[in-house]
């Protein structure tokens, strides 16, 4: 006979023996497992997150500055078969705070060696770069426990030299430097800025107005253009007129003169009829008397 044991999603239920003297175990997550009476051994591992507060005190860093360093370590127990037997072995049977107390003297050996390798300055200013050696040095050992890192922050330095204030005070002042430098950059660069828009400003402002005055040229030579083509078709059209005026003129004047000699030649020929009726007229005056007397003298 024995027992159904059930376990939440946050832990392990690991169930070791069996009939038969089995060896093997059985881990299960979230859910349930068998385990038999008198020779089965029931264990659970918890699978929550784990907050540690590693904390080193007055440790020389590499150009022998004594600093005290805390941080904040977010670990929990790998849900991965081999990395959850790993955890089995090294936490079964301990209490949690065992379990935390040997997790935090690994990191904090790690914590301290790292920190013995580099300055001051680059703790002081790269924190970050400063955790991420820690999890990556730290990370491999305690997974050979089955657990991993999550997260790890530098919270606090201190140092009981003020060497830190000193720095702080160093770099505020050469934040403040930087600023004053920045500030007059920004004001030299505002100024360059502004003078060169200003100059393209009159730069566009005269090329406007050259584009206005040659378009202003252009307009007038057109213009010019315009108006001589008119005056010449005007004085073409004019001379036009005025020719046409003489040939008609001419013409008339021929016409006229055509008309008066055919006047005169009437007037010739009536003036030649009249003659030629005077001449007739005189002759029969003459003629009348020589025929009448041989008349009158046969009559005698």
């Amino acid at each position: 006979m024995g027992n159904i044991v059930t376990v939440g999603p946050h832990e392990c239920v690991i169930v070791s023996g069996g009939c038969c003297g089995t060896q093997g175990k059985s881990y299960v997550i979230g859910g349930w497992a068998w385990a038999w009476w008198c020779v089965s051994q029931v264990d659970k591992l918890s699978l929550r997150i784990i907050t540690l507060s590693p904390k080193i005190a007055s440790v020389e860093t590499a150009n022998g500055v004594a600093l005290s360093v805390s941080g904040v370590a977010q670990v929990c127990v790998m849900k991965e078969p081999n990395m959850l037997e790993f955890a089995a072995e090294q936490f079964v049977g301990k209490n949690q705070a065992d379990l935390e107390d040997i997790i935090l003297q690994t990191i904090e050996g790690h914590f301290r060696a790292i920190l013995g390798t580099m300055t001051v300055e680059e703790i002081y200013s790269d924190r970050e770069g400063f955790a991420k050696n820690v999890r990556a040095i730290a990370g491999p050992d305690v997974s050979k426990m089955g657990i991993r890192i999550i997260s790890f922050v530098i919270q606090n330095i201190s140092d009981d030299v003020d060497y830190l204030r000193s720095l702080g005070v160093k770099r505020a002042a050469e934040v403040k430097r930087d600023a004053d430098i920045g500030v007059a950059k920004t004001h030299a660069e505002s100024g360059i800025k502004t003078s060169e828009a200003e100059r393209e400003h009159m730069q566009a402002k005269y090329q406007c107005d050259a584009l206005i005055a040659e378009n202003k040229r252009s307009y007038e030579l057109k213009q010019a253009e315009f108006n001589q083509e008119v005056n010449r078709s005007k004085a073409e059209a004019e001379l036009a007129y005025e020719l046409q005026a003489a040939k008609e003129h001419q013409t008339i004047k021929e016409e006229k003169m055509q008309i008066e000699v055919v006047e005169r030649r009437k007037q010739i020929d009536i003036e030649e009829q009249e003659v030629m009726r005077k001449e007739k007229e005189l002759f029969c005056i003459k003629r009348a008397p020589a025929e009448l007397s041989p008349a009158r003298l046969e009559s005698c």
